[in-house]
């Protein structure tokens, strides 16, 4: 390398970018970490920022302030558009480029609908800041123009809001819903009472949380129900739009509709010229690298990593980082001649949270749920969270929620559209 240090690139902040960048920051290379955003999010908690619980700050961080303290870490704001694995050269977005020794791709995913692309006007997802200040703007729009609404059919679609897929995020967001709809706001209004607003969790599965076990999906849905979530499993969305959806053969008229059901990777299998599997994840071997170009890791969501069972591993955030600190570990063996072995992941349990006092956790043989999960999935969140200042405020937001019911960020936010406005022209 003609005497200078080797120059590590790393493709995204996000759980398994960020671990990598942290895990490299002492040893003896350079590192440039590129993200098209200024700010590391913990993801886990953004439906508490969509249902008001939060706020984006609380669970966010810039990535600069994060890498601050480590003086061979480069931070760019940028985002690639093409990798030339051959001749070792990222191109961006800005026009310029960066060469380099080693590369750790980092993108993460996107929202997947499926082939039905233009639901996202109606549905949006959860996987940025953006996502949620949008989500938390339509539930609290709807429960403000419900207030003065006069049609009974239009007031009934403005307080129905609709959840689609029935995995952890799905089930954490139907059940913020009904805790803001039906509790938190309520005692505020003065023509919304707990009992007018309807949440509806779809599921196309036979069974919430398909990665639990049976006894820990179905603690879920009694969880849900007693919340007043309406749980629809077996059923398909077919249709949506602004006005109302299609589950099934059933017509249900909603304002609000959040999508949870589907993710796809990020475009890197594109610009890597790699395999991919359906989902768009870029098929890797058992060092998390590309086959046929070495010193190119691809972790996280944008992985596609058979694990021991022969099933991919799932896209978490415990898999990322565990990803990112195995690649980071082996760049730095890799510089010392040392041998690294295969990945391993190690699978601590899933958890989901169901609402204030609900939970479920799978540790595998040790199953919990009630009040200790949700103690338990709240420490384990506030503990995860980047920065002793989230985690102060985020703690104390759940305490006070907790105690209270309040939700302190209920802010609409850009300019205000009237229900009348927002009718189409006869």
């Amino acid at each position: 390398m003609n005497g200078r240090r080797p120059h590590v690139l790393i493709i995204g902040a996000g759980f398994g970018g960020l671990t990598a960048a942290r895990r490299l920051a002492r040893a003896p290379v350079d590192v440039t970490l590129v993200d098209r955003r200024n700010h590391h999010i913990f993801q886990p908690l953004l439906y508490q920022v969509a249902t008001a619980a939060l706020s984006p700050a609380d669970i966010a961080r810039p990535i600069r302030s994060i890498m601050a303290p480590f003086k061979n870490v480069r931070v760019l704001l940028d985002q690639v558009v093409d990798v030339d694995k051959h001749a070792r050269t990222a191109r961006f977005a800005s026009g310029r480029s960066e060469r380099f020794d080693y590369l750790i791709v980092a993108t993460g995913a996107r929202h997947s609908y499926f082939g039905r692309d233009h639901w996202s006007d109606h549905a949006p997802g959860l996987k940025s800041i953006e996502d949620a200040t949008e989500v938390r703007r339509k539930i609290l729009l709807a429960l403000e123009h419900a207030e003065t609404e006069t049609d009974e059919a239009a007031r009934k679609a403005l307080l129905t809001f609709v959840v689609i897929g029935g995995g952890p995020t799905g089930i954490e967001m139907a059940g913020a819903i009904a805790e803001l709809a039906r509790r938190s706001v309520s005692e505020e209004f003065r023509h919304i009472t707990p009992h007018c607003s309807r949440v509806i969790l779809v599921e196309a599965g036979p069974r919430l949380l398909p990665a639990f076990p049976d006894d820990l999906s179905a603690a879920a849905k009694v969880s849900l129900e007693e919340l007043g979530v309406e749980v629809i499993l077996g059923q398909a969305v077919t249709a949506i739009d602004e006005a109302a959806l299609a589950v099934g053969a059933t017509q249900i008229a909603a304002k609000t509709v959040v999508w949870a059901a589907g993710v796809q990777a990020s475009s890197a299998a594109q610009w890597l010229q790699a395999d991919r599997d359906p989902a768009g994840r870029v098929k890797v071997g058992q060092a998390c690298d590309l086959l046929d170009a070495p010193g190119i890791y691809v972790v996280g969501d944008t992985a596609h990593y058979i694990g021991p069972d022969g099933r991919p591993l799932p896209g978490i955030a415990p898999v990322a980082k565990q990803q990112g600190r195995y690649v980071a570990t082996r760049i730095i063996n890799d510089l010392r001649g040392r041998y690294t072995g295969p990945f391993h992941y190690r699978h601590f349990g899933n958890l989901a949270t169901i609402g204030r006092r609900r939970a479920v956790i799978d540790f595998g043989r040790l199953r919990i749920t009630g009040l200790p999960a949700w103690l338990l999935w709240s420490v384990a969140h506030v503990y995860f969270l980047v920065g002793f200042r989230n985690r102060l405020a985020v703690g104390a937001s759940l305490a006070w929620n907790y105690l209270t019911f309040a939700r302190h960020a209920r802010l609409i936010t850009g300019e205000y559209q009237s229900s009348a406005a927002q009718q189409p022209a006869e």
